[in-house]
């Protein structure tokens, strides 16, 4: 870019904040104000730190302020001080940690700032605020994990913020540069010079650019307060179990076990990607509690679901000594929770289990019902068992460091239970994705809760899948075969496989004249909104074929005596189980779908 174009750049970007201010919000040592102090020199404004100009309102240091009066008194203070400078006119200011957690803080800089959050990893956080002791949250002897439950406490209303950038260890001038390339393309500033605003970007543009954090802007302060945790009873005769849903639970695993199971031995099974965020609070959850056997880090992907991985798995839970009595727990999505709970189904021939699902998909799907398994060349989840867990923790904070994209495919099941037997849902999803992805805790646990009581319901109809269980699988006929296809490889996301299934379910359907003539638009547009894929084609890497699918359909575990089952539907929320559909009509829609 020329020194002339960045000029008129700048100039539209300030044109268009008009009298809004810029505030930079996170934790202690996301670079605030490194980042907002330059991104001020950037744009020619004002800068101001408000610690700073807290210090200066009181003649005290923010130590002094709460060693000599409270943290409540020092929020009270810092409230105040963000209202005035927000009355003050445009500024970049850069806030404490905690002033976005007060609801009337976020509510005024929502009426006159535009709100980013620095969204930094643990690692980096740490190395920075290394370098100064005047943190007063973090004077105790171990600031770490102090810093990981500010963690789990604050990200979920941290991504309430208008946008979020990723805070590294790079230089600070290239994190202000994605801050203002965020900033140009926002749609809250529509003004002259910016690339891509357009005067009328409505809130399906957003949501069809793939549901960012924006879209959490449209969600009302008072959301972002947890509220008590919520029960839904799985009412199995002789292995009933409840799943808890509600922010805090891994911090609270060591309690909520030994008061239903007392002494017990805990093995956790987890993946990498989680351990770096969470697996020190589980750890230290259960040995607080004294019932920390050991764990066991996987690799993170599909592929871990495998016979390479069962055998040395079983073989260390057993090196911990593992009795029946005792406790494995898959601490992770789908893949772990599968895995773990077969192992701990075949282990001693069956020991109990508790999930501790860390995936959208896995809190509102996979850890309830008992299904565990491996994969197979052959297919998905064709090797297993039915082992109901003894209990599901479904923490809601865990999600706010759950990829997007993992988000969605999570998202993906969460609007099945909607399409196969609750129309009221399904339109509910269409009007509140927005604060789903916006991480509102209300939004947020009530779509778990209802995915989850829908299936606890069939489950406990049909535990071992001899009939309407079949219904859970919509779209997973499609999605499985195309998993396979897809060599269970990042390509392709299970929940995505799902969606594409959905739409391929209700496409099929209302070409076979099962549904109402715009019933699979409806379905496809919703999902494409949210940013999942619709298609066959969307799937990068290669063009399918008709008939390699349609084979791998032939592996799905669902085959009676050599027919298809596949889940139809006669309108949203009116899902049926049927095996009179012939193998030609499926080999010419897929024929259809893929484009020759």
């Amino acid at each position: 870019m020329t020194q002339r174009s960045e000029t008129e750049s700048v100039s539209g970007l300030r044109a268009a904040l008009g009298s809004r201010s810029i505030v930079m919000v996170g934790l202690m040592g996301c670079g605030k104000s490194s980042v907002g102090r330059r991104m001020a020199a950037r744009l020619g404004l004002p800068f101001v730190d408000v610690d700073d100009e807290i210090e200066i309102s009181a003649h005290k240091t923010i130590n002094e302020i709460f060693e000599d009066h409270g943290e409540a008194y020092f929020r009270d203070g810092e409230r105040r001080v963000i209202a005035r400078l927000l009355s003050q006119g445009p500024q970049v200011l850069a806030t404490g940690g905690g002033a976005f957690i007060n609801a009337d803080t976020r509510a005024k800089i929502e009426a006159s700032g535009i709100s980013i959050w620095l969204k930094a990893e643990l690692p980096v956080l740490m190395k920075r605020v290394a370098k100064r002791d005047t943190r007063p949250l973090l004077r105790n002897p171990d600031p770490e994990s102090t810093m990981r439950k500010l963690m789990q406490e604050r990200y979920p209303i941290y991504a309430l913020a208008d946008m979020a950038v990723e805070s590294r260890d790079v230089p600070h001038d290239q994190i202000v540069a994605e801050v203002l390339d965020h900033l140009k393309r926002h749609p809250l500033l529509q003004g002259p010079g910016l690339q891509g605003n357009a005067p009328d970007a409505p809130k399906q543009r957003l949501m069809e650019r793939g549901v960012t954090a924006a879209l959490a802007h449209a969600t009302t302060p008072q959301h972002a307060q947890p509220g008590p945790a919520r029960i839904v009873p799985v009412a199995l005769p002789g292995r009933a179990y409840d799943v808890v849903i509600g922010p805090g639970l891994v911090a609270g695993a060591g309690r909520l076990i030994a008061e239903r199971f007392g002494p017990v031995r805990c093995a956790i099974v987890t993946d990498d990607n989680v351990a770096r965020h969470h697996l020190a609070t589980l750890e230290a959850a259960l040995r607080e509690h004294k019932s920390h056997a050991g764990t066991i880090v996987l690799p993170a992907g599909e592929a871990t679901k495998s016979f390479r991985e069962l055998q040395p798995l079983c073989e260390r839970l057993l090196s911990m000594g593992l009795e029946r009595g005792d406790l494995v727990v898959p601490f992770g999505g789908g893949v772990i929770g599968d895995l773990a709970g077969f192992a701990a189904s075949i282990l001693r021939r069956g020991v109990r289990f508790v999930q501790i699902p860390t995936s959208l998909l896995a809190q509102v799907d996979s850890s309830v019902g008992g299904k565990t398994g491996i994969n197979t060349p052959q297919g998905k989840n064709l090797i297993g068992t039915f082992h109901q867990p003894s209990l599901v923790l479904a923490d809601t904070n865990v999600l706010s460091t759950l990829p997007l994209r993992e988000m969605r495919a999570g998202y993906a099941e969460v609007a099945k239970y909607g399409l196969l037997g609750d129309a009221k849902f399904f339109a509910w999803l269409e009007s509140h994705c927005t604060a789903i992805f916006g991480n509102d805790v209300h939004a947020l646990t009530d779509a778990i809760e209802t995915g989850v009581k829908a299936k606890a319901a069939i489950v406990v109809r049909d535990e071992h899948e001899t009939g309407d269980r079949a219904l859970l699988n919509l779209g997973h006929t499609f999605g499985h075969a195309l998993e396979a296809w897809t060599g269970y490889s990042g390509r392709l996301l299970h929940g995505e496989g799902v969606a594409i299934g959905m739409c391929c379910a209700f496409r099929l359907s209302q070409q076979l004249s099962l549904c109402p003539p715009g019933t699979a638009d409806r379905v496809e547009r919703h999902l494409k909104a949210v940013g999942l894929p619709t298609r066959i084609t969307d799937i990068p890497g290669g063009k399918a074929d008709a008939g390699q699918l349609l084979a791998l359909m032939g592996q799905d575990k669902k085959v009676q005596a050599g027919r298809l089952t596949f889940i139809m539907a006669r309108d949203i929320g009116q899902a049926f189980v049927t095996r009179d559909i012939e193998p030609e009509t499926v080999r010419a829609f897929l024929v259809r779908e893929i484009g020759g």
